[in-house]
This record gives structure tokens, sequence and C-alpha cells, in this order.
């Protein structure tokens, strides 16, 4: 079992790995796309993120693209196919990638691959998610089950909703090793929304939950699982929306007409997975996301004491508490205490999901994991709306998970 981190490295960026910088970031609204089809959403990202910058996307070399239920719901497979029917991206190195809910940041890091192979020196990476129909409606069932086969057929006997399910038993086996409160867990939802509501790309941009609100199970806010204390405003949301990003090489920016002054450096990433079934492993210190942390912290030559920006998975509370422990910005069993104390405000030691996370920003799977890496750099830029901004950004870490905290995806920003 790895250990938090507890020290920091020289790095290893400088050896044989290129730089990597984000040129430009751009995502929708998170909520609905409606009308939108699919095949629109992929170009629109594309088009859109190369607009943030003056570029054309012939300009990009290489890409990848993340999403996580677009057989199921949108009945649309090759997805790299679709991208490559944006003008100049024809015949180039694109693929589509799939790891559950850190299918976005996986697709940020099969991007960086190619760029470290030498396929080229710009980049593009998508994700999105269209989880509700046309007229912005949910099937909860479907999603339910769609959502579910990424789980362990094992783990879904008995369950009817699977990962509501799982995670309930994760927070009650939290509860019960560190004698967190479903009030503490509270604290972490209500302030998620507090920061929602500033957030305009945000979901729940305009639903107010106060901490009793957020606390007390009554009216909407009722327990998801007889017997567990999982409750509505402890879940992320279902959510349509989409994210892209363009990285690059030094010689990609050169090539784009982009200052490195101007972008963000992502200075180490990694990534582990750990077996599809929580039962057998200490789901409460999953080893692979401590070691894709740890990986990251050691290329970029940082560690948690050099992070004062951070969002991380929280698809549930517990999540939210477990996410701050990896990054390391709280002890073992203290990570919803982390947040209690006030700690992950935006003028807190550390702002940690600043953007609402997925609880009040939104959670369209195969974007969130793009569009946490993309906050963080706007938080470094000092991009982040009024009231969102943290004081003299430093570092910025980012944790992206798939499924039963199985796949895990780090990165450590800073600035170029």
């Amino acid at each position: 079992m790895p250990e938090p981190f507890r020290g920091r490295a020289e790095g290893i960026q400088g050896g044989n790995l290129k730089k990597i910088y984000i040129a430009a970031y751009h995502q929708s609204k998170f909520g609905k796309l409606f009308d939108k089809t699919v095949p629109e959403i992929v170009t629109d990202t594309v088009s859109e993120t190369c607009a943030e910058i003056g570029a054309e996307p012939q300009m990009i070399d290489v890409a990848s693209v993340g999403a996580t239920c677009n057989f199921s719901l949108n009945e649309q497979g090759l997805l790299a196919g679709l991208v490559a029917m944006t003008p100049g991206l024809g015949a180039k190195p694109i693929e589509a990638v799939e790891n559950a809910c850190a299918s976005g940041g996986q697709a940020v890091l099969s991007t960086i691959g190619k760029l470290q192979m030498g396929l080229g020196d710009v980049g593009r990476a998508v994700g999105f998610e269209k989880m509700r129909n046309d007229e912005g409606k949910l099937d909860g069932a479907l999603i339910g089950k769609v959502l579910g086969d990424f789980s362990h057929p094992k783990e879904r006997e008995g369950k009817i909703y699977i990962f509501p399910h799982l995670f309930a038993e994760v927070m009650r086996d939290y509860m019960a090793a560190h004698g967190t409160t479903e009030r503490e867990f509270a604290e972490i939802s209500s302030r998620e929304y507090a920061n929602g509501n500033k957030n305009p790309y945000a979901q729940m941009q305009k639903i107010q939950v106060s901490l009793d609100e957020a606390a007390t199970a009554e009216g909407r806010n009722r327990y998801i699982v007889d017997g567990l204390p999982l409750k509505t405003y402890d879940c992320s949301q279902i959510t349509d929306g989409f994210a892209g990003m363009i990285v690059a090489t030094e010689e990609g920016l050169a090539k784009l007409g982009v200052e490195k002054a101007d972008c963000v450096e992502i200075a180490g990433w990694g990534q582990a997975t750990d077996p599809l079934m929580k039962e057998g492993r200490d789901i409460l210190k999953p080893e692979g996301a401590f070691r894709a942390m740890n990986a990251a912290y050691e290329m970029a030559g940082a560690g948690p004491d050099d992070i004062n920006v951070a969002e991380i998975h929280d698809c549930f509370t517990v999540m939210g508490a477990i996410g701050t422990e990896v990054i390391g910005k709280a002890g073992y069993g203290e990570g919803a205490r982390y947040w209690a104390e006030g700690k992950a405000e935006a003028a807190g030691e550390c702002g940690i999901n600043t953007s609402g996370g997925l609880i009040a920003k939104g959670h369209p799977v195969g974007a969130s994991g793009v569009a946490m890496i993309g906050w963080a750099a706007w938080q470094l830029q000092g991009k982040a709306p009024e009231g969102l901004q943290v004081p003299d950004p430093k570092m910025a870490a980012t944790f992206n998970i798939g499924g039963p905290i199985c796949a895990s995806v780090c990165t450590v920003l800073k600035r170029a």
C-alpha cells in the first residue's frame, strides 16, 4: 500500500519528456444540450476551443476524445471518426478512450502521450456526455443501468441504484472508521453549491442549498438507499456538457503563435487502476489513487504543500473527503473535517472544487476530467469568476476517478 505523499522529488520532466502546456481551454455551460447531436457536440468542441486562441483546426496534429455513455444513450460509436470530420483533422492520429468517469482525464493523458511519442507538437483533448434527450429530460432508470455497467457484475446484485448504493457503502465505512458525521459531509455539498452559485458554467448555478438543508433528510433530500447514509445532496448531477483543451510542446506553442507566459504547464501526471471490485481492497485508502497522485507530484518535483488549488472527483461527498486525502491536503480520515473547518474555501488553505465540483458544477461523465484540469488552469491564470478566484494561486492538483475508485488520473499544474 503506497503511503500518502511524504516528501518531494527533483522531478523527471526534464529528462526525456517534453514539457507540455495548455494553450487553450473551452467548455459549454453544464446542464442540458437539448437537440444538439453528438456529431455537432464533437465538432463544436474542436472549433470553439480553437477559436479561443485564433487557431485553425488543421494546426492540430493529434487528438483524443473521451466519452462514456455514447453507445447506450446516443447510439454512436467511433467517436474518433467524428473528430476527424472536422476540416483539417482527417488522416491524423486520433483515438477514442473510455475509462468510465475518468474518460476525460484519460483523453488528456492520451493526447500528451502522442506528443511525447513524437507524433506531433499540438494536441487536442475532447470530453463530452449527452445524458438527456432533445427536450432536456432524462430516463433515470436507463441512466442508472448504463452507469451501473461500469461496476463488477457481482457488486450489482440486489442494487437498484448501483453507484449511489456502492458509494453509500463507502460513506458508511468512512463514517464508521473515522467518526465522521453526516453533517460534516453536508459541509462539503453546501460549500460546493455555494461555489456553483457563482459559477456561470455550473448546472446548479441557480439552486441554493444551506448546510442545514444538506444535513437534514427531508423533502427532496431523501436517503437514496434504506439503512445507508447517502442523501440526494450528497450526489453529483446527471449532466450534458462538453469540454475541450489544446495542449502543446514548446514547438507547438510557436506554431500556434501562443506565448508561453499565457499558458499553464502540465508539470506532472499519473494514472493507475485498482481492481474493479471494491470488495477485498482498502477502499478508504485506494492504492491506485495514491500511486497516481504521487507519480504526478514526483514528475512535477512538487508536493502537497506547494498546492493551493485543486479539483477533485466528488461524485459523492465521501469522495470529496477521500480526494482531499489523496491530494495530500488532509491526513487519513481527516478529509471531511478539512472542509468543515473552511480550509477548502477559495480564500482558505487550498481552494478545492471552487468550480462547484461534480455536485454543483455538474458531471457530464466524459467531460468531467477535462473540465477539472481546465478549471484548475483558469485558476492559475486568474480567470476564475468573481468570488471564486484563489488569491495568489501557486500550483494546482487534479484527481479524476472512474468506477468505484477504480481508475485514477491525476495531474499537477503550474504557471508557465
